[in-house]
């Protein structure tokens, strides 16, 4: 515990007020000087002996953009009569509170914020003040604590479907000839057959003998077998940008209060991954921004878990390589590409996967963009990229690859938004 500024100024002062009325003989001024000195020294010799224990903690297990919520945890020492406390988290102004000591506080911690992902928040500054605010303790600090915070869910449903389907087992409907629900064609009993398959209104209808009555080849029904779905999403973390485009080339911090691109990358993975795994599909999740190992496809609700887990880390790290090739696909799998487009490598890469033979759906995730602040250079710079990201947009529907334009909030059918884009839809 340290003497507050002021306590210390009126100490000293004390101290030379009563050297002087010693020295002059002067009894006013001692008794003037004598209530402040020994009000000093008693707060010295009462005062606390450590500072204030400070911890930050998150209230729940999973954070959604919206309300951000923590705790913090102040346990003053013995003594202390009060706590001011500082909170502050980069992108909102700190602010400050004064608490009453005593027993241990848990005080909640809440912000509002659109922004996804991993962030430093909540950091906390603590000092305790005691005897009237003459004693003041060194500040603690705890924090920031980093917290994912996980898109809100949009509801999707007619999600499209690979252009062929190698599972085994699932919900849709494949082209092979297997187990299922709708009818292939009927064909002469053969071995491998199953019993049950048999379609005796059939068999008696075209295999009886009416000269004899006796029943000859028998026939059974085959089916379309069921499958299920590979999905692969692949999120484009190479850059994240905002919604007000004077602040591309850098240099500010993005607000908090705004969506960025990355943003919405994130919400759209998010949205599509949980509207395949709920229907019983396979997905795994991949990054160009980053050289590692992908998630492998994978269904049930662990792979939700790891899927989350890798989505709400992706954020750009320094100036990718361009790559030799495309991301590997597994064999059938439809690609569900995040990007904003701005530049030819992404373009590149969802037509090598088309190509290939796979379905591609690009999902653009470009925010609602704001332009009033930007000067006549930085405007004609801006209207050449609009240009060029159009015509690569163009060029992508043009090589079968299926655009859609998630700022429009798609709730309701992407595979007929998919489809209309196709057809000539335009931003």
């Amino acid at each position: 515990m340290i003497l507050a500024s002021g306590a210390a100024a009126a100490a000293l002062a004390a101290v030379a007020l009563l050297a002087f009325g010693v020295a002059a003989a002067r009894p006013d001024l001692i008794a003037l000087a004598t209530p402040i000195l020994l009000t000093t020294v008693w707060a010295g010799m009462t005062r606390p002996t450590r500072a204030a224990a400070v911890s930050v903690s998150t209230r729940a297990e999973r954070s959604e953009a919206g309300t951000v919520e923590a705790t913090a945890r102040i346990v003053a020492g013995p003594g202390a009569e009060t706590i001011v406390m500082r909170v502050a988290t980069q992108g909102y102004r700190p602010q400050e509170a004064i608490v009453a000591a005593g027993e241990p506080r848990e005080i909640t911690l809440s912000l509002q914020t659109l922004r996804t992902g991993l962030h430093q928040m909540f950091r906390v500054d603590a000092m305790t003040e005691s005897f009237g605010g003459v004693l003041t303790s060194s500040p603690t600090r705890a924090g920031p604590i980093p917290i994912a915070v996980h898109p809100v869910l949009t509801p999707l449903r007619g999600m499209p479907l690979p252009f062929r389907l190698p599972g085994l087992t699932g919900t849709h409907t494949s082209r092979r000839v297997g187990d299922g629900y709708e009818v292939h064609d009927v064909h002469q009993f053969a071995p491998g057959d199953r019993l049950k398959r048999i379609d005796w209104r059939v068999s008696a209808r075209r295999a009886i003998d009416t000269r004899t009555g006796r029943l000859g080849t028998l026939y059974a029904r085959r089916t379309f077998a069921t499958a299920d779905a590979t999905v692969m999403i692949v999120v484009d973390s190479r850059d994240d940008v905002g919604q007000d485009v004077s602040g591309w080339a850098g240099g500010e911090d993005i607000r908090m209060d705004e969506t960025t691109s990355l943003d919405l990358a994130r919400e759209a993975a998010a949205a599509v991954a949980r509207a395949y795994l709920d229907g019983g599909d396979r997905v795994g999740l991949d990054d160009l921004g980053r050289r590692r190992r992908p998630v492998r496809p994978a269904a049930g609700r662990h792979q939700w878990e790891r899927v989350m887990q890798r989505l709400v880390r992706v954020a750009p790290e320094g100036s990718p390589d361009k790559r030799a090739r495309a991301p590997q696909l597994p064999s059938g799998a439809l690609a569900v590409l995040c990007s904003t487009f701005l530049d030819d490598e992404v373009a590149r890469i969802a037509r090598q996967w088309r190509t290939h033979g796979h379905r591609v759906v690009a999902v653009e995730t470009l925010p609602p963009l704001r332009t009033e602040h930007l000067n006549a250079v930085q405007e004609t710079a801006f209207r050449l990229i609009t240009l060029e990201r159009r015509q690569r947009l163009r060029s992508l529907r043009r090589a079968g690859v299926e655009v859609v334009v998630w700022s429009q909030r798609p709730d309701v059918d992407l595979h007929a938004l998919a489809r209309t884009s196709a057809r000539g839809g335009r931003r």
